[in-house]
């Protein structure tokens, strides 16, 4: 540990480092008010974070910037996770989320993402529960014509997905909206994993009358599920925002970046850590990918059920303001669990 005079200096160089991104000098430290020492005692003790390893010289100045190991100490030990009272007039946003009963749940979602994103000026992700333990609530049938019907799968996630259909050979619409309840009778209450495998024993018994439209139902059934299961359960915003970062001015670097986002790396670095049971903040190389040495991400998980919870994410630059984006993320994440409640 440092000492209380070290942790000062430390503390006072990120949060000026993350303010203004230009590397900090003595000089600039010396005219902050909360450190009351001599230009000589601040050059020391700089001298001495640097020896340890917190903070580092950059080729271009003679001021010093963050480590890696001076902004995990200082996420660890420096940051005051209390939600400040500049921070809430931000929060009123989301509590809005909640209080429009007429906002459905997925487009509060997004929209609350949205909002991150723009208070924050980093990108935001929310990763939604795995739709295979999602439980279907009800199959409903639309006719559209004699031919064509759109079929509607609700689960108790408050997930709805639909697929058009073309109906088969010689069933009319009555027919149709008989097999339709008998599937919805067979079906509720099923795991949406374990539909296909039901289908396949409902043909045996409880759909035998139906059997002789078993392709075209099971098709039908089978590219629904499909594209609910196969839909991307997280939402982004603001991907954009990073190139507003200046560590993010090279072209190639900032490329490289979106790449991995486009190709869905940066849920796998979400996903991948299970087991998380609280705020985690993963600073540069700790993420584990070359493109995001650079970065910080910080997820929170939210609760849905007792048996399944999701995760929201920030992703931005190490020079990231901790200060503010800790407390406002877990302040979200209590807004999204209020939505599932």
């Amino acid at each position: 540990m440092l000492t209380t005079r070290q942790n000062l200096v430390l503390k006072t160089i990120v949060e000026e480092f993350i303010a203004t991104a230009l590397p900090v000098g003595s000089r600039v430290l010396s005219k902050k008010e909360n450190l009351n020492f001599s230009a000589a005692t601040i050059r020391n003790e700089m001298a001495d974070l640097e020896e340890l390893g917190f903070i580092e010289k950059t080729h271009t100045s003679s001021g010093r910037i963050p480590s890696h190991k001076g902004y995990r100490y200082y996420v660890d030990f420096l940051v005051e996770k209390e939600i400040k009272q500049d921070v809430i007039p931000e929060t009123l946003q989301f509590n809005a989320l909640i209080t429009q009963k007429q906002v459905a749940r997925e487009a509060a979602v997004k929209e609350a993402m949205k909002i991150l994103a723009s208070l924050t000026n980093y990108t935001s992700i929310l990763l939604g529960p795995s739709r295979e333990n999602n439980v279907v609530q009800k199959i409903q049938f639309v006719p559209l014509s004699e031919t064509q019907a759109v079929l509607i799968l609700i689960t108790n996630g408050g997930h709805v997905e639909n697929v058009t259909t073309t109906l088969p050979t010689g069933v009319d619409i009555a027919l149709m909206e008989n097999i339709i309840k008998a599937l919805d009778k067979l079906l509720s209450g099923v795991r949406v994993s374990d539909v296909e495998s039901r289908l396949t024993e409902g043909f045996e018994h409880q759909l035998y009358e139906y059997i002789s439209y078993k392709e075209e139902i099971l098709y039908a059934m089978l590219k629904l599920l499909a594209q609910s299961m196969g839909n991307n359960n997280y939402v982004l915003s603001g991907k954009s925002n990073m190139l507003k970062q200046p560590e993010f001015s090279n072209l190639d670097e900032i490329s490289t970046l979106y790449e991995m986002i486009e190709e869905d790396q940066i849920i796998k670095v979400i996903d991948d850590h299970v087991g998380e049971t609280g705020l985690t903040v993963r600073i540069g190389v700790e993420n584990e990918i070359q493109a995001m040495d650079n970065c910080t991400l910080i997820t929170v998980p939210y609760h849905i059920n007792e048996h399944e919870q999701g995760k929201i994410a920030l992703l931005g630059p190490t020079r990231m303001e901790y200060q503010k984006i800790i407390p406002l993320l877990e302040y979200v994440a209590k807004i999204m669990s209020d939505l599932y409640k």
